[in-house]
């Protein structure tokens, strides 16, 4: 688990490649996209700059709720997330909360849900396709 909870990888890719590789994995997996939220272009909307910044928002039923059915707090973290981001020297990252890091957030009861270990192959899986060559 990492102790900030927060997992980066990086990619191959420049964030508008690794996010249609994403979104391509995520559709070929039947997973539920509810939102893409670009910063970049918030941030533009307001006359402020800001390097390609992207979240997908996404989940599947089947995942989540078996760790929300033990503790329904985890409902504030889920459904799942990843941010796709230019870092300073320009190099994309892939960055995502650790799934183990959100249940052990929720309580003692929530580390013994299996989806844990589950969510967590998944979304490193998601994050080293999106960024992989």
């Amino acid at each position: 688990m990492s102790e900030t909870g927060l997992i980066t990888l990086p990619s191959a890719h420049d964030v508008p490649t690794t996010l249609q590789r994403l979104l391509a994995v995520l559709a070929a997996k039947g997973i539920t996209v509810f939102a893409q939220i670009d910063h970049a272009a918030g941030a533009a909307n307001v006359g402020m700059a800001l390097r390609p910044t992207t979240v997908v928002i996404f989940g599947n039923p089947n995942a989540g709720t078996p760790l929300m059915q033990v503790v329904q707090t985890a409902g504030i973290d889920l459904p799942l997330k990843i941010l796709l981001w230019q870092d300073a020297q320009g190099a994309t990252q892939v960055s995502y909360n650790d799934p183990a890091w959100i249940a052990a957030r929720h309580g003692p009861a929530a580390g013994t849900v299996p989806a844990v270990a589950a969510l967590s192959g998944a979304l490193d899986g998601l994050a080293r396709h999106a960024g992989g060559a």
